[in-house]
């Protein structure tokens, strides 16, 4: 019996150091995991770190992101706060193996326990690593939704891009059709200039250059006393006369000019500055001047000239061309003006 004790502690001596010599080397083998995993999640960090700077420099202008970019940034602190607890979870593993070690080392009788207490630290370790590698999973996710978020800011970009160049065009085909406009207004100017010049030569012509009609600027002025009577807006017979000579020219002028000159000749009427008793048939010199241009315009068109090409307009005494209160001052001021000019 006292040889069987003694064989039973030699087996109990040789077993218990290797017992211990593997359950250091598995100790040592979960540190070197655990310090793996350490600089894996702080690796991990570092890059979800930097996908927040990228995430901060997105354009403003996809507004309409904004709220799936926040989103995805509370999902990214969450893994960040799983991350921690795991770490504190770690950590609080390592100090209940120094402590499970130095139990060992007094050579306590709770091996059977250790162990458990081991098995169950393994399989919280390797709870915690499928919820890293989920946390791992969440953090891939994010960098495809940032990869999308990137796609469509390139696609804003390009449309932005196509949209300015597009522009560009728009204002250079503007500058040209405004460029051709002003030559082709100029080249109208040009005609109708040509045309009124003729259209003056021709009334020289006609009306013998009396002293009481004559050109003034791009103006042909009948003087009041040729064609009415005193206060009054009705042509009188060398009135109709000389207005007949009038018509005439227009009418030969109006089939030389091309039809795309929106021509119109204007009659204006002027008075002098005495003003009326307003006992007669008109009350100032605004409805006298008025009347005298539309006596011109009505007779003109009776004589054949198209209403559309004819405008009638009153001044009164308003527009003098000589000043002061003299007779010929006034006698001046007196006056029928036509102009040749565009509608």
């Amino acid at each position: 019996m006292a040889l069987g004790r003694n064989r039973r502690r030699e087996r109990g001596v040789d077993y218990w150091p290797g017992f211990v010599d593997a359950l250091s080397t598995l100790l040592l083998a979960i540190m070197f995991l655990l310090t793996v995993f350490v600089l894996a999640q702080f690796i991990l960090g570092r890059e979800i770190t930097g996908r927040d700077e990228v995430l901060n420099r997105l354009n403003s202008q996809i507004a309409e992101l904004t709220e799936l970019l926040a989103l995805e940034k509370s999902g990214k602190q969450d893994v960040e706060d799983t991350l921690a607890n795991l770490q504190a979870s770690l950590s609080a593993s390592e100090t209940e193996r120094s402590r499970l070690q130095a139990l060992l080392d007094k050579g306590a009788g709770a091996s059977d326990s250790a162990n458990a207490r081991i098995g169950a630290l393994t399989e919280k370790l390797n709870e915690e690593q499928q919820v890293s590698a989920r946390a791992m999973s969440q953090v891939e996710l994010l960098n495809q939704q940032i990869a999308a978020l990137r796609a469509q800011i390139a696609a804003v970009e390009a449309a932005l891009q196509a949209s300015e160049a597009k522009d560009q065009n728009s204002q250079a085909k503007i500058a040209d059709l405004g460029r051709r406009l002003n030559v082709a207004l100029a080249q109208r100017v040009q005609e109708l200039n040509r045309y009124r010049s003729d259209f003056f030569g021709r009334l020289r012509e006609i009306l013998s250059d009396r002293e009481n009609i004559r050109i003034v600027g791009d103006r042909f002025v009948f003087q009041s006393e040729v064609l009415f009577p005193v206060g009054g807006s009705e042509l009188d017979d060398a009135g109709r006369a000389e207005m007949d000579k009038l018509a005439t020219a227009l009418l030969q002028l109006a089939q030389e000019i091309p039809p795309e000159i929106n021509w119109v000749l204007r009659v204006d009427g002027h008075t002098d500055n005495a003003p009326l008793s307003g006992a007669g048939r008109y009350r100032d010199n605004w409805e006298l001047s008025s009347a005298r241009a539309t006596s011109v315009v009505k007779y003109l068109i009776s004589k054949g000239v198209p209403a559309n090409r004819l405008v009638a307009a009153g001044f009164g005494e308003y527009q003098p061309i000589a000043e002061g209160d003299s007779p010929e001052a006034r006698s001046q001021n007196r006056r029928i003006e036509l102009k040749l000019t565009e509608r």
